[in-house]
């Protein structure tokens, strides 16, 4: 299971793993807030993690509303009948729009994805904080070893792919011409593919975990369904050290350092009287609706 980077690039999966293992050890009650591309938080409970978010996953708010469960107005109107609550569970189940147990899921599958989009992009450092009830939290909380063995499969079937892809990375289209029959969310991804899109623009734009949608898309793209662009080029851009290293982060990079001159200095021609002086310039050169469906497509995983 060691081998998914190779193929993916650089992940926090390791760091993230050590920070919450030394949180559950500690027994630790708050906040785990990670930095990196995508970050997000950690909640725990006594060391084990009862609730997760990043911006790199949709909520559960998110797969609840883009479910077709429930409108925008009458999310809106629980959330007003709860007195402003950001999850509103009790009033959805009154008012029949969900039942105990399906919301239980929901909740669950938000904080298995907010961890698995953390752990697919690199974790710049991390830090504890004390922090109030989180928006969606499961009843019993989940132990950060078994979360993270979790993530770690998804990383590795991910990776076995014969089109690995990352949620942030790639930025696929319909290919121009197929013939292949596709499912009812090849369908739908292929509806929202442009070109400028992620994984994890896809998943926000149709309410799916942004690893299920990471996989079909690896799948797509390797049956030609989907395609991606030539990507430019990087342009190597020189960072300038910082001055102050964060608790928990890693060292920026520094700067390679110019060579040393080991020829005499160069100095410009002095201007004598009565000779005109330099004549020529440098100039740079240019060159040129039922439940049980909407569950089973939300959380599916790579065979």
């Amino acid at each position: 299971m060691s081998d998914f980077g190779d193929s993916l690039g650089p992940l926090g999966y390791a760091e993230l793993g050590q920070a919450l293992s030394a949180s559950s050890r500690e027994g630790f009650t708050g906040e785990l807030r990670v930095s990196g591309r995508p970050g997000g938080t950690f909640h725990l409970r006594d060391g084990l993690v009862v609730a997760a978010e990043s911006p790199g996953a949709p909520g559960a708010t998110v797969l609840l509303l883009r479910s077709g469960r429930l409108t925008g107005e009458q999310w809106a109107e629980l959330v007003r009948e709860a007195g402003g609550a950001p999850w509103p569970a009790a009033a959805l189940i009154a008012h029949g729009h969900a039942g105990a147990a399906q919301l239980r899921v929901i909740c669950v599958m938000a904080l298995h994805d907010a961890a698995f989009a953390m752990a697919a992009g690199p974790v710049d450092g991390w830090e504890r904080a004390a922090g109030g009830e989180p928006l969606a939290p499961v009843a019993v909380g989940e132990p950060p070893t078994r979360m993270m063995q979790d993530v770690g499969r998804k990383l590795t079937a991910l990776a076995a792919l014969p089109y690995p892809v990352r949620p942030d990375r790639e930025r696929p289209r319909p290919a121009a011409r197929h013939h292949a029959r596709v499912t009812e969310l090849q369908q739908e991804l292929l509806g929202h593919a442009d070109g400028r899109r992620t994984a994890r623009d896809l998943a926000f734009r149709t309410g799916r975990a942004v690893y299920t949608v990471t996989v079909e898309m690896g799948r797509m793209l390797a049956r030609g369904l989907l395609e991606c662009a030539e990507t430019p080029t990087p342009v190597a851009v020189r960072i300038p050290p910082q001055v102050r290293v964060v608790s928990h982060r890693r060292p920026p990079p520094q700067p390679p350092r110019p060579p040393e001159q080991t020829g005499p200095p160069v100095s410009l021609p002095r201007r004598t009287p009565g000779a005109s002086g330099i004549t020529e310039a440098l100039t740079p050169r240019k060159h040129g609706a039922s439940w049980k469906g909407f569950f089973r497509l939300r959380n599916g995983s790579a065979k």
